[in-house]
């Protein structure tokens, strides 16, 4: 066979660093967008590539600079108070450049006319931000054109109002539209910024982007000894068998096998199934009515939290730890979720929404409180089985800055899996956060109303391309006993949350609708 000896062909168009081979070309660009009187000098190009080289790129297009994108460091003091282009940029040579500065500012983004529908300015603004998330800075800040706001200003009176309905989508502006559409959020108005922009009557929006790997999102702040969240977490579902056991500590001899496996693959969480230990009334196997059968195994709360707060330190992993059926003290039977973390600590969370089953012949009560629990992997939230069916819940424990969504459950048949599976997935995808969900298999004759058990535990996501095909980053066969492991990644989630394809979250219409949840006592851990 012939090889062929043709050269490889080059790219006719490429985003690339500017050197100082392409002033030249960068002011010519400069004086087809804003004309010979407005334009760049030699001098000032110059002065953008001395201070601050590798933030300023070109669009190149067949040879010829067809966009040009400067930029600078600075403090987040300076980029966060008001300023006019010229005191900000040092008079367009980008002077003001901090080496230490925490945040990048974008002083130009220009597209020759001739060439705006190759997406030029959505290229250049995408290589800002990666050198802004290389560099591990805040976020990018800048003054955003309004060339709309000169010929609406009659109909909206002022600045501020043409801007609230172009951000309320109701008017378009053919710059503040699209920034914002790539993720840019709206901090106010700048006076006389530029006052030769006569289309935009000298005003400016005050925009920022923020880096989704520094994002500030709650979670942050609140990680103990003020430490940074991890770039992974690892979560281990355990779909667990039931089956007849003659002690309690054969009973705790399965728990830490399953917790000593997900151990020794280095989870950071291990995930067990609602009423797990109604195991434990094959213990005695005596003919119990159903109300009589859940109030006898009250009397193992003390060393079921014991067990899990052992087992947590011994073998350093955080425990779902199931539900269990718990005296309180007002007399109601709760199903409550102990969670064991690896510091030592247990903490108690209810379920707030029985089923009817769960209220006829268990007699069983709802919870009250709904809080977050703080981690080593940031906050957490739990949603008891059927909690998982009320969005509520789940978008109240993300308001509170949960990350991860912990779903013990317990069906009966595929339905009634189904139905927590799929309202599992909606949590996931509504407040973009990762749901873990965790059954109960196998069967145990004699035990009142729980005959037998169908489960498919699994790890779902956000639908969106930071995450797995179908929003499922693992799954396990249909009642069988498995385990099943996944790699969470914290920074996927800020990502989407800022920037993904949809962002549910920044989407919601606070002004047509909020949630408020009633006030009530804190329960004691």
């Amino acid at each position: 066979m012939q090889k062929s000896t043709a050269p490889a062909s080059q790219p006719t168009l490429q985003i690339r660093p500017a050197r100082s081979a392409d002033v030249l070309g960068i002011v010519a660009l400069s004086a087809r967008v804003y004309g010979e009187e407005f334009c760049y000098t030699n001098e000032m190009v110059h002065g953008q590539l001395s201070h601050f080289p590798q933030g300023q790129f070109v669009a190149e297009l067949e040879g010829k600079i067809v966009g040009y994108c400067a930029t600078f460091r600075v403090s987040e003091e300076i980029a966060l108070s008001p300023h006019t282009w010229r005191t900000i940029t040092g008079g367009g040579f980008a002077s003001r450049h901090d080496a230490e500065g925490d945040w990048l500012y974008g002083m130009e983004v220009c597209v020759d006319p001739a060439h705006r529908g190759l997406r030029l300015g959505r290229r250049l603004y995408d290589a800002r931000k990666r050198l802004c998330t290389s560099l591990a800075l805040k976020g990018i800040v800048f003054g955003g054109r309004l060339p709309g706001l000169s010929r609406r200003i009659k109909k909206y009176g002022s600045a501020e109002a043409y801007v609230e309905a172009v951000v309320q989508d109701r008017v378009r502006d053919g710059t503040l539209s699209f920034q914002l559409r790539n993720g840019y959020s709206l901090l106010g108005l700048l006076k006389n910024y530029l006052p030769s922009d006569r289309e935009s009557l000298g005003w400016a929006a005050h925009l920022v982007w923020r880096n989704p790997g520094r994002a500030e999102h709650p979670a942050i702040a609140r990680v103990q000894d003020g430490g940074k969240l991890p770039d992974v977490v690892r979560v281990a579902t355990v779909q667990y068998q039931q089956r007849r056991i003659a002690s309690f500590d054969q009973f705790a001899a399965q728990v830490e096998y399953f917790v000593d496996v997900a151990a020794d693959y280095n989870a950071d969480f291990v995930v067990f199934p609602e009423l797990i230990t109604l195991q434990l009334l094959s213990v005695e196997n005596a003919p119990l009515s159903p109300a009589d059968s859940i109030r006898s195994l009250t009397s193992y709360t003390q060393v079921y939290g014991d067990m899990l707060t052992r087992l947590a330190v011994r073998y350093n992993i955080n425990i779902i730890g199931g539900t269990h059926p718990t005296h309180m003290p007002d007399g109601d039977i709760h199903n409550n979720c102990y969670v064991a973390l690896r510091d030592g600590s247990l903490h108690v969370r209810e379920k707030l929404h029985p089923t009817p089953n769960e209220r006829r012949w268990w007699k069983i009560s709802g919870g009250e409180g709904a809080q977050t629990i703080m981690t080593d992997c940031g906050p957490i939230g739990i949603m008891i089985c059927y909690d998982s069916e009320f969005p509520e819940l789940g978008r109240h424990l993300t308001d509170q800055g949960a990350l991860l969504l912990f779903v013990p459950f317990c069906t009966d048949v595929r339905q009634g899996y189904l139905r927590v599976r799929y309202s599992c997935a909606a949590r996931a995808v509504e407040n973009q956060v990762y749901v873990v969900l965790s059954g109960n298999v196998g069967n145990l004759p004699g035990v009142n109303n729980f005959d037998i058990q169908y489960a498919q535990s699994c790890i779902l996501t956000p639908c969106d391309f930071h995450f797995a095909p179908e929003g499922v980053a693992a799954d396990t066969t249909p009642n069988v006993e498995a385990v099943a492991f996944a790699d969470l990644r914290i920074d996927a989630l800020l990502q989407a949350r800022a920037s993904g394809s949809v962002q549910n979250l920044k989407d919601r219409r606070h002004d047509l609708y909020q949630l408020n949840w009633r006030k009530h006592q804190a329960t004691p851990e």
